[in-house]
């Protein structure tokens, strides 16, 4: 009988697997450019346009979230990635090799969630730190700045990173559930974009309340260095996501141990 590979072996595995595939390295291209290209692009403009603002839309303004902005447009591109890192060996058919090669299917997808989180932080952190400072230089002089002495701003940038982290790992575990990538994308689509169009359909009261569950309203809230109204904290929309990731990753894992494969 052959011994069953060490988390180790499985992750070296996997990062050869994720290295290699085109999809991979195209969507971490495409995550890196859109966070600090659309960022630069929103700044330029709001720069541009700065003298007719009102003083009021001036007095709330916020040069953090603002220049982290490309993180929205981002967010898509990265959960395709965490898609498609599961979902491609599933249309390939390669995954039987993957389950015959790892006959213990939790040490996979934990080998899974180790590579694609240390890619994804590395490269969205490197994205948020440099959007958010490339912010700040096209704002200089014109708009008001922010800067990452202040405690509240670096944790700002850093969440930005995180969020994009997790919506990664969300992303596999909607992979591992339904197995196919169009399905599996499209339901990725819907958290960020048809759950926030359902939630203005809602009483205003009911709106209130729904809206900062939402995981698009949560990354606003973890890249906000000020809680806006209705929304939560910092740290508590870290917290909310992070068990929407544990939940959905969780829920994937134990639907992929039951299937045959």
């Amino acid at each position: 009988m052959n011994p069953q590979p060490n988390l180790a072996s499985v992750i070296r595995s996997e990062w050869i697997k994720f290295r290699t595939v085109r999809s991979s390295v195209t969507g971490v291209f495409l995550t890196f450019v859109l966070t600090v290209g659309l960022g630069a692009l929103v700044t330029s403009t709001i720069r541009s346009h700065w003298g007719e603002r009102s003083a009021l839309r001036r007095a709330i303004f916020d040069p953090v979230s603002t220049s982290l902005s490309g993180t929205l447009f981002a967010q898509f591109a990265i959960g395709v990635i965490g898609v498609l890192f599961v979902s491609s060996e599933y249309s390939s058919g390669s995954i039987r090799t993957s389950l015959a090669a790892v006959p213990r299917r939790l040490r996979l997808v934990a080998a899974k969630c180790v590579v694609l989180s240390i890619v994804m932080i590395i490269v969205a952190e490197l994205a948020s730190f440099i959007t958010f400072i490339l912010g700040q230089s096209i704002y200089s002089g014109v708009v008001p700045t922010a800067s990452l002495a202040n405690a509240a701003v670096l944790r700002s940038v850093l969440f930005a990173g995180l969020y994009l982290t997790l919506l990664s790992l969300i992303g596999l575990g909607l992979g591992l559930i339904l197995r196919q990538s169009a399905a599996s994308i499209s339901v990725f689509t819907s958290l960020l974009l048809i759950v926030p169009i359902i939630t203005l359909l809602l009483p205003q009261s009911w709106q209130n309340t729904m809206d900062r569950y939402e995981p698009s309203q949560l990354g606003q809230a973890m890249m906000s260095p000020t809680p806006a109204a209705f929304s939560f904290s910092a740290w508590m929309a870290l917290l909310i996501l992070t068990l929407y990731t544990a939940a959905i990753v969780g829920a994937g894992s134990a639907m992929l141990a039951r299937r045959d494969h």
